[in-house]
Formats: C-alpha cells, sequence, structure tokens
C-alpha cells in the first residue's frame, strides 16, 4: 500500500507537537526551558544535522521535498502573524513619555552587546571557515551577527514576564520600554544589512507607498467596527509584506513595520494575548520544525559548537555589561541592573526570525545560521534560573 504525502504529511506534524510537549511536560523543563525553548531544541534535534544524521532513512522518509514544502508554507504565515503582533506590541508612546531614562538604557542595552557581538563575528573570520555566506560583505556578517547578539525577543520576553508575575508591575513595564525601543532599532539595522543597491529604486518607493499607505490604514482602522480589525489588519500585512519582499528588504520586515505603524490602543489588550498565545500554540511549531530542518554541522559539530559558545559569551557579557553601565548612570536600586540585563537577553523567537533572514539572503551560512541557534536557546534558557532568585530576594526585602 503506498502512503500518500498527505499522510506523510500529518506524520510529521504528529512528531513536530508531540516530541516536544512530551519532553517538556514528562520532563518537568519549565524553569529553564519553557515549551517554546524546547520545541526550538526538538527543531534542531529532529533535523538533518542530528537526528537525520543519525537515522537518514526516518529523515528521508518523513521529510520530503513535498512534506518540506507544505511545512514551510505554515511556518511563514505564522511567523509572519507573530512579527506582525510582536510590532503592534511596541508602546511607543510609553518609551516617548520616559524617553531620557528609556533612550539612555535601550541604547547602552543595544550597543554594547552588538559591539561585543561584532568582535565576535570578527574573530569568526579569522578561524578561515565559512562562516560568512556568499552574498555577503565582511562589514554585512559582522554587523549581521553583532545584532543577533544584541537582539531581545519582546514576545517571548512578555511570556517570562508573565510568568515572574512582574509583567504589569512598573519594574515589568520598564523592562517591556526597553526592549520596544531595541526592536525598532534591531528592524532598522536589518533593513541597512539587506539594503540592495541595484533595487534602491523599489526601496525608494516601498517606503513612500508604506508610508502614504499606513497613514490611511490608521484612519480606518479607528473607524471601522472592532471586530474587523483583526481582518483588515491581517490583509494589511500580507500587502506590506509582499511589497516589502519585491523590494528586497524580506517579507518578514514589511510584516513588522506594518504592526508597528498600527496604535495598539485600536487593539483590545485581552485579545492581542489570545491571539499571540493561539499563534504560538498552532502553527508556532511548525516554524521551529522547518527552522531545525535549516540547521547542519558541517564545520564538524564542536566547530559549531565552539562558535555557539563564543556567540553567547559575547551576548550574555555585552548585554549584562551594557545595563550595568546604564544603572550606575541613572542611579537604580541594587539589583535592578541584573534582573533587567538578564530579562533582556532573552533571544529565542526574534534572533531565531533575524538569523533565519540573514540566511535567506546569504549573509551567513548554515553552520554560522546553526550556531546562532544555538546562541539564542543557550541564552533564553538561562534567563529564568538567573533572573527568578534575585526577584525573590528583593520581594523578601521590600516585605
Amino acid at each position: 500500500m503506498t502512503i500518500t504525502t498527505t499522510e506523510i504529511y500529518l506524520i510529521a506534524m504528529l512528531i513536530i507537537f508531540t516530541v516536544p510537549y512530551l519532553i517538556w511536560r514528562l520532563g518537568k523543563t519549565e524553569y529553564y526551558a519553557p515549551l517554546v525553548v524546547v520545541q526550538i531544541l526538538c527543531g534542531i534535534l529532529l533535523g538533518p544535522g542530528v537526528l537525520g544524521a543519525a537515522y537518514p532513512a526516518y529523515y528521508d522518509f518523513v521529510f520530503t521535498p513535498d512534506v518540506i514544502r507544505m511545512l514551510n508554507g505554515i511556518a511563514t504565515w505564522a511567523v509572519m502573524i507573530f512579527v506582525w503582533i510582536a510590532g503592534i506590541e511596541l508602546d511607543l508612546k510609553a518609551a516617548w513619555k520616559n524617553r531620557g531614562e528609556t533612550g539612555t538604557t535601550a541604547g547602552l542595552a543595544l550597543f554594547t552587546p552588538l559591539l561585543f557581538g561584532c568582535g565576535a563575528a570578527f574573530i569568526l573570520l579569522q578561524t578561515g571557515h565559512q562562516w560568512m555566506g556568499p552574498n555577503a560583505k565582511e562589514w554585512q556578517f559582522i554587523l549581521g551577527v553583532g545584532m543577533a547578539c544584541a537582539v531581545t525577543a519582546l514576545p517571548i520576553l512578555v511570556l517570562f514576564l508573565e510568568k515572574l508575575q512582574i509583567l504589569r508591575q512598573p519594574l515589568g513595564q520598564r523592562i517591556l520600554r526597553y526592549a520596544s525601543l531595541d526592536d525598532i532599532a534591531i528592524w532598522g539595522v536589518l533593513a541597512a544589512i539587506l539594503l540592495d543597491w541595484e533595487r534602491i529604486g523599489r526601496q525608494v518607493v516601498f517606503l513612500v507607498l508604506f508610508a502614504a499607505i499606513a497613514y490611511a490604514i490608521r484612519k480606518l482602522m479607528v473607524s471601522i467596527p472592532s471586530r474587523d480589525r483583526w481582518y483588515v489588519g491581517l490583509i494589511w500585512m500580507a500587502f506590506a509584506a509582499l511589497v516589502s519582499d519585491w523590494a528586497g528588504l524580506h517579507y518578514m520586515v514589511g510584516a513588522f513595520l506594518a504592526g508597528a505603524v498600527l496604535d495598539r490602543d485600536t487593539f483590545d489588550e485581552a485579545q492581542m494575548d489570545l491571539f499571540r498565545n493561539h499563534i504560538l500554540l498552532a502553527i508556532m511549531p511548525v516554524f521551529f520544525l522547518s527552522t531545525g530542518l535549516r540547521t547542519e554541522w558541517e564545520a564538524g559539530g564542536v566547530a559549531v559548537i565552539g562558535a555557539a559558545a563564543l556567540l553567547l559569551v559575547a551576548s550574555v557579557a555585552g548585554k549584562l555589561a551594557g545595563v550595568k553601565i546604564a544603572g550606575m548612570a541613572l542611579g537604580w536600586k541594587k539589583g535592578e541592573a541584573y534582573i533587567i540585563g538578564w530579562l533582556l537577553q532573552t533571544k529565542a523567537l526574534i534572533m531565531i526570525i533575524f538569523a533565519n533572514i540573514l540566511l535567506d539572503r546569504g549573509v551567513i551560512t548554515n553552520d554560522a545560521f546553526t550556531a546562532c541557534l544555538l546562541m539564542a536557546a543557550g541564552s533564553t534558557m538561562l534567563t529564568i534560573p538567573m533572573v527568578t532568585p534575585t526577584l525573590k530576594k528583593r520581594a523578601v526585602e521590600e516585605a
């Protein structure tokens, strides 16, 4: 009996949703590895670099080219929606209201790990291995990897703040302001890295067209019933992503900008939380798996892990140093810089999306991509264990 492509696709979906859940639930990993982190790691393990290399027959049977195309289609739509929501969640009004303190902290929290990451990228280039992609200039690779070390994953940060029960507290809101401002800078740097001078005319057209339509969309959103805003928003997102990709800036840049220009108050906050959580639950695991399928170990496991360790050290040290300097300059309370630094270290989704774009555009190789992926998973897994004891101590002192 011949098994159909649809049946193989459903087998793949069973694997995608079952394996990470069982590891997370039975292994009780929530403290150091939330479900989203387990899904990312399982994507790496199930890909060609680990389980696929050990059991090629399994990999060739389940992840056929047709099945991979089907999974990639779902993953593309899932991540576009997720990035769009991240754009909407940026609270630019609060950032502007507290612009002095927010600008100082966000600037140091971004620039310092960026500088450390650029240094790590320069070291990788001296090793002689092909970490840099075929379409990149040296400055693009160094800046791209440096920014990967500086990224903060705003959506995952929200989940962690909820878990730590500080999301609605003043400290949690401050951290969100810093992360929100950094998110704008991150996507701006990405646009600069991807700037294609051969298509500069298209990119100018995109920016002009986007600005004009965004103004009209903002007016439209407040004039239509609230139940229609999500649907219209998705149409706007798809259009902006299409035009952005046509201009050479990648569709995810357009999806993010489509959300960033919308007023957060246009959407109900409870619905926003539910929508984000449903996307995370129902379709983002497919993105994690499809990301795992892109990991390779051509340089050998030791070299890739060594590169990941170097990037992790640069990322953590840079972020903590930058926030520590901000805390000293602004006169923060004892322990605040440590808590904020580690929470802003959260990477996971946004860094993976960032690295996917760099890989798509040939700025980094598969080996560099795998190292970035391991760095993102490692830094995110460290966050909760490092922050929780300090938060508990802080609560006791304030009681």
